[in-house]
């Protein structure tokens, strides 16, 4: 029987972690970018706040992270929906989409953050292969966000286009909508078609290009 590879059970574990961390940040900012427009709902509900414990649904955080990333190869993942009242906007369609399109921002900023780190640290490989992992899971998880489909955020940002009656039948959707993706996945999945990931993936290796964050150097790990 082959033993553990220890010390990369270590690294995936750090990126297990900053990734779970990411999806915190990401819904931090949902909640600090409503409030920033008026919207004080999810301070009231304790979630303006990096605590993760907050934050965690232990499906969408935990369960379906793992499951998505044994399954399909690629991860996302979700925290507790944040409470947000659009009627104390001052324009609840324009104000819905900046507060959805702040988690995704977040993942770019990290993976821009981590970038940096990974240039900045061409003297450790370790170092490279934590933040390779890290920018490509962050990107991965804007990517999704931003499909427009309800209920994940890229549904809100579509919504700021929209007139009034359109925008009330699309976020009609968002009951449902996060029942019908995960059943999306699932099928797709098992047939091995993996739509979702031929949709995102191109856009985050060309992202990952112009960051010049490539895998040949730490590929011997």
């Amino acid at each position: 029987m082959k033993s553990p590879n220890i010390p990369q059970l270590l690294l995936n574990a750090v990126v297990i972690v900053l990734v779970f961390y990411s999806i915190i940040i990401h819904e931090f900012c949902h909640s600090l970018m409503a409030y920033w427009l008026g919207d004080d709902s999810a301070k009231r509900a304790g979630r303006l706040t990096l605590n993760p414990l907050k934050h965690i649904d232990w499906f969408g955080t935990v369960i379906l992270p793992l499951f998505l990333y044994l399954t399909a190869g690629f991860i996302y993942g979700y925290a507790k929906p944040v409470p947000f009242n659009p009627h104390n906007f001052k324009n609840y369609k324009r104000d819905s989409g900046l507060t959805g399109l702040a988690g995704p921002l977040a993942n770019f900023l990290l993976a821009i953050f981590f970038a940096l780190i990974f240039h900045l640290c061409g003297f450790s490989v370790l170092i490279q292969y934590i933040c390779f992992f890290v920018i490509y899971l962050n990107l991965l998880l804007a990517f999704f966000n931003l499909i427009p489909v309800p209920p994940l955020d890229g549904s809100k940002v579509i919504g700021m286009f929209l007139t009034d009656q359109a925008y009330y039948k699309w976020t009609m959707q968002e009951r449902k909508g996060m029942m019908y993706l995960f059943a999306f996945i699932i099928i797709t999945t098992l047939l091995g078609w993996n739509i979702i990931g031929k949709i995102i993936i191109p856009p985050v290796n060309f992202v990952m290009q112009i960051m010049g964050v490539q895998l040949q150097n730490i590929a011997s790990l």
